[in-house]
């Protein structure tokens, strides 16, 4: 039962208009609905989140049921900063979380080889230049 963490770019140059007219946030939404319609399986966890400050940036956990996802992204807008880093790593403590909560992980003791659960992290952004409080960054950078 794989987890799938889509992380939606919801900073407000995702407010642009494509040449049709239609917003960068209502395609990343429109290619998130695709994709739960086309290739939602039975026992595959889904998860949403957003570029929002922790903890809001999560909007649907897995836990949530499809109703409840898909409401969820209906109603993201785009408004703040880019700041892919800090979405990239509040989603990686959050599956990290959950591995040490299942008994996945157990530290100190290594990693239990018969669980395997993948975890499928798709990000969707316009590419735009990475904005935090301290400015505009060129690239991600690790701490």
């Amino acid at each position: 039962m794989p987890i799938l963490l889509f992380l939606i770019d919801t900073s407000a140059s995702m407010n642009q208009r494509a040449y049709l007219g239609t917003s960068y946030l209502d395609i990343a939404k429109g290619a998130v609905e695709i994709f739960m319609k086309v290739s939602a399986r039975r026992g595959d966890r889904y998860m949403l989140g957003t570029f929002d400050e922790p903890p809001y940036c999560i909007k649907a956990g897995w836990k949530e049921n499809h109703a409840t996802f898909m409401n969820e992204l209906k109603n993201l807008q785009a408004s703040g900063l880019t700041t892919l880093g800090q979405a990239l790593r509040s989603s990686f403590d959050l599956l990290n979380l959950n591995r040490l909560v299942s008994g996945i992980d157990n530290y100190g003791q290594g990693r239990n080889p018969f669980f395997l659960e993948p975890s499928i992290l798709i990000t969707i952004t316009d590419g735009n230049k990475l904005t935090n409080t301290a400015g505009v960054q060129e690239e991600v950078n690790s701490h």
